[in-house]
């Protein structure tokens, strides 16, 4: 599962408030999540922005990637995205498994009800074919 964080719209029509969670990639913009983690106000002047730091960078450590908006928003609290974690050397591929997993596979074979219905199949096609 990889997390993003990201902001959650909320507020009214027109009057948009956002709150900034962690929350799973795949899930929709408002949707489920995983832990609010602050919230952003555009329409203040300044804009309010409130944000646990120790729980953004808690979920960083971790390896969560933010947003653009996200990103920028951070950035300006002074809380830099961790950085990413060195590329390790490519691990090998391990050898392939030779006989003695294929020995172990069983193959069954189809029922009759299988056999019957691709005979039927392949006759209709022939006649097909002719036709």
């Amino acid at each position: 599962m990889s997390v993003v964080i990201r902001l959650m719209r909320a507020g009214a029509k027109k009057r948009p408030f956002y709150r900034v969670v962690a929350a799973d990639s795949r899930r929709q913009r408002d949707g489920r999540f995983l832990e609010i983690l602050g919230h952003y106000n555009p329409l203040s002047q300044p804009y309010e922005l409130r944000v646990h730091k120790d729980k953004v960078e808690k979920w960083l450590l971790r390896g969560a990637q933010p947003s653009e908006q996200a990103a920028s928003l951070l950035r300006s609290l002074g809380i830099a995205q961790a950085p990413a974690p060195a590329a390790a050397e490519p691990t090998p591929k391990p050898a392939k498994k030779t006989a003695a997993k294929s020995a172990r596979r069983v193959h069954r074979k189809p029922s009759e009800r299988k056999v019957r219905a691709k005979a039927t199949r392949a006759a209709k096609k022939k006649t097909a074919a002719k036709a």
